[in-house]
């Protein structure tokens, strides 16, 4: 009885030693999360609120997430939930820029046809 008791023991304490090396084998990924702040930040920044807005918003709420992963050293869904928000940070800050592009060259076709018909008025008129 006391030999089973003895391996019980030893078994236990096998299992808790792997447990806590286990945990301590993956840190909380606190340079991702960084990572994804500057990318959200960026976002904000270059246009996100107003053309990007559900990107953002996606991105704004992983990372929150990953914090509070993080803060419960649950360090693998707080990794995989920081990448994923610097991902969508980096959707919306790069649709935000197309939206901006596009607009801006619709904005300069529509002055070039402005000043085309200003053009042709203005040779018809002297005729």
């Amino acid at each position: 009885m006391k030999s089973n008791l003895s391996v019980y023991i030893c078994s236990s304490a096998c299992i808790v030693a792997a447990t806590i090396a286990g945990c301590a084998s993956t840190p909380v990924p606190l340079e991702k999360i960084a990572v994804a702040k500057a990318s959200v930040q960026r976002a904000e920044q270059s246009g996100a609120p107003q053309y990007a807005p559900v990107e953002l918003a996606t991105a704004r709420d992983k990372l929150g997430r990953a914090e509070k992963a993080a803060a419960d050293h649950d360090a693998q869904p707080a990794t995989l939930l920081a990448e994923q928000a610097n991902i969508d940070a980096e959707l919306a800050e790069a649709t935000a820029t197309q939206q901006i592009s596009h607009k801006a060259a619709a904005d300069f076709d529509a002055n070039m046809q402005a000043l085309r018909n200003e053009s042709l008025r203005s040779t018809q008129s002297n005729q």
